[in-house]
């Protein structure tokens, strides 16, 4: 499971990356750059800080996932601001690795504390260095409250997790706060 939603977050976090890097008219190249440093960067942090590899080096289909947004985004030229359906993946893509980073963590004997710092850099690092690169204000810093979305959901994530509630059920409540709270601001 942690495979597959891991994979819908990097295709999510690549599709917005290489959207915003062709509004900022990069070329190809920099539009690839900036989807794979969109969707990468946060799970290859978690992961250094526990100790393990990236995903990426172990799952090299992650850049078909890289490949497939950006393909999309070049093909299907769309020069209007960004609108409800890529928001929407965004904000799915952030409960996917939130929830995602929360329980690598917790499988990897992170504290609780730590997990849920680690489930926040997971979601949000990327995001960060992808409106560094396309030199715009990071969105994480100043609206849509992206970091407070995170924060509340990888904290339901480790409060739940104890309960006699499956797995499964403790990731979908946990990752529909994600979803709920960035809607909310938007």
């Amino acid at each position: 499971m942690i495979a597959a939603l891991d994979l819908i977050a990097t295709f999510a976090f690549a599709l917005v990356g290489a959207r915003l890097a062709a509004d900022r008219k990069m070329d190809y190249g920099g539009i690839l750059l900036v989807a794979t440093v969109a969707s990468l960067t946060g799970s290859t942090i978690r992961n250094l800080c526990l100790g393990e590899r990236p995903l990426w080096l172990q799952k090299p289909w992650f850049f078909l996932a890289i490949l497939g947004a950006v393909l999309v985004t070049i093909l299907i030229r769309v020069t209007k601001p960004i609108g409800f359906v890529i928001l929407t993946l965004d904000s799915i893509g952030l409960a996917f690795s939130t929830v995602v980073g929360v329980q690598y963590s917790l499988q990897h004997y992170a504290p609780s504390f730590a997990a849920v710092i680690l489930g926040i850099i997971s979601a949000v690092a990327g995001g960060l260095l992808r409106d560094v690169l396309c030199q715009v204000e990071p969105v994480l810093l100043h609206r849509e409250t992206i970091g407070t979305a995170c924060t509340v959901g990888a904290l339901a994530y480790v409060l739940l997790e104890p309960t006699a509630l499956p797995n499964g059920v403790v990731a979908v409540i946990s990752g529909a706060v994600i979803v709920l709270v960035r809607s909310l601001s938007i």
